[in-house]
């Protein structure tokens, strides 16, 4: 069964990216008004929260790594073919099903979901209601969450979930921005968290029968060592992602480049030789 690839639409931060023909395909929206770069300006932190919601990875160039270890010879736009063991491919469908489930706010279960994140990240304040200014204190683009869930799905809330409820220091020390020294414009934590969920599923090429790419085969490997190895790569590049942001003092209109530096970071780990768990990637020791 292949599945069937959903269109969307992602304009980037810059007008002047150029994006590599193997990259994300995306359509550019054209906003009617230019940002308002004014000091303290409300109007300008909702334009840049939009703006982190819709910067997805650019162009291929390397930025920088954290970790430095032979790899295999790297050709990830090559296909490669292999055989999968019944419980890698019993766990790819599952997966793959997660990825095609989107985001409803009339379900009562993604109403949990949403309600379960917020206990998780603030236990001590009471949450208002599904729609509240509250939630942009989480770094969502508005007073509604549902609307940031439009790019990626149910998944992405999924992976926020489960980064909050399996490590919890990790999840809160990023949420609140506790280390580093930090830039005056940071990127919103929730939909920086949807922008590497949706990159982590184009990277593993999860939208194909199966992954076609180096990266995508060698993950297989750990999904068939442990079910929850995806979730466990999204608390990595997540982690991966602010450890790129403090050591290239970014700020907000960095953010491509340092989502495109935790890609290809990533591609590089999983295209190392001895990678036969989770735990065997050299960003798992940053959880």
């Amino acid at each position: 069964m292949r599945l069937r690839k959903r269109k969307r639409c992602f304009p980037s931060c810059s007008s002047l990216r150029k994006v590599d023909e193997d990259e994300i395909y995306w359509r550019h929206r054209k906003e009617d008004e230019e940002l308002e770069w004014t000091p303290n300006s409300t109007h300008l932190i909702s334009q840049l929260t939009q703006c982190f919601t819709n910067a997805m990875v650019g162009s291929r160039s390397w930025i920088g790594g954290l970790f430095h270890r032979t790899s295999t010879k790297r050709n990830n736009d090559k296909f490669v073919d292999y055989p999968l063991s019944p419980i890698e491919e019993e766990r790819l469908q599952r997966l793959q099903e997660r990825v095609q489930v989107a985001y409803d706010e009339t379900r009562p279960e993604h109403q949990e979901a949403l309600r379960a994140l917020w206990v998780c990240s603030f236990p001590n304040v009471s949450l208002e209601g599904l729609i509240s200014d509250q939630w942009k204190d989480m770094g969502w683009q508005g007073p509604n969450p549902s609307t940031d869930f439009r790019g990626c799905g149910f998944i992405s809330l999924e992976n926020l979930l489960f980064f909050a409820r399996k490590y919890p220091a990790s999840f809160h020390r990023l949420l609140l921005k506790k280390e580093g020294i930090r830039a005056t414009w940071e990127y919103p934590f929730a939909v920086a968290g949807i922008n590497i969920s949706y990159m982590l599923i184009q990277m593993l090429d999860l939208y194909s029968e199966k992954p076609r790419c180096l990266p995508g085969a060698n993950f297989l490997k750990l999904l068939g060592d442990n079910e929850e190895a995806f979730d466990i790569l999204y608390c990595i590049a997540f982690e991966m992602m602010d450890a790129q942001w403090l050591a290239m003092h970014a700020s907000y209109m960095d953010f491509n480049d340092v989502l495109n530096a935790t890609r290809i970071q990533l591609e590089r780990e999983l295209s190392l030789e001895d990678i036969n768990r989770i735990q065997d990637l050299p960003a798992y020791n940053l959880l």
